[in-house]
């Protein structure tokens, strides 16, 4: 599972350091206490409850919680949840197509203009209140042909569509 591209980046995205992954490692292999985890991994013991906490802030972790009878002392054991890393990148990437689509078709429906210093660009309209003029050197803004753009987006979108069908396979199984 961490070997998956998509993981690696969900969960750093998380735990922001790629050396925290090892937390995570432990907690699919069956290690479930914090202790257990530093000791294993050789991480802190206060950053390896940061990231398990981090985790469970996102949904991909869940932990319960008991009481030493001897020392009164309270225990958490730690569970990865490996179904929830899929379901949020599968929602992840509805979101960015969704999100490029809707991208494409503003890029499709409207004419552009940038300024030969790259300082600014507009659409047609926004070009027009400025007189064509770019607010920031005055140079006259250039019509901007966003046919590679468009094209650039469309093969964004078929990636993440070939992402999300692979993942949403993977969610069926």
């Amino acid at each position: 599972m961490l070997n998956d591209p998509l993981v690696q980046e969900l969960l750093n995205n998380v735990v922001k350091d790629e050396e925290n992954l090892k937390i995570v490692e432990c907690l699919l292999n069956g290690t479930d206490k914090d202790e257990e985890i530093a000791e294993k991994t050789g991480i802190k013991l206060n950053i390896v409850r940061k990231v398990l906490y981090k985790l469970y802030d996102a949904g991909l972790a869940s932990y319960k919680r008991s009481k030493d009878p001897e020392t009164q002392w309270f225990t958490y054991s730690w569970e990865f949840d490996s179904d929830e890393v899929s379901s949020q990148i599968e929602s992840n990437s509805k979101n960015m197509i969704k999100s490029l689509e809707k991208l494409l078709e503003y890029e499709k429906n409207n004419m552009f203009f940038v300024c030969p210093e790259n300082h600014s660009r507009f659409d047609f309209d926004e070009a027009a209140e400025k007189g064509f003029l770019c607010p920031e050197c005055g140079d006259e803004v250039k019509f901007e042909d966003n046919h590679k753009l468009i094209e650039k987006i469309k093969e964004e979108i078929e990636s993440c569509k070939e992402t999300y069908d692979l993942v949403k396979s993977n969610n069926a199984k």
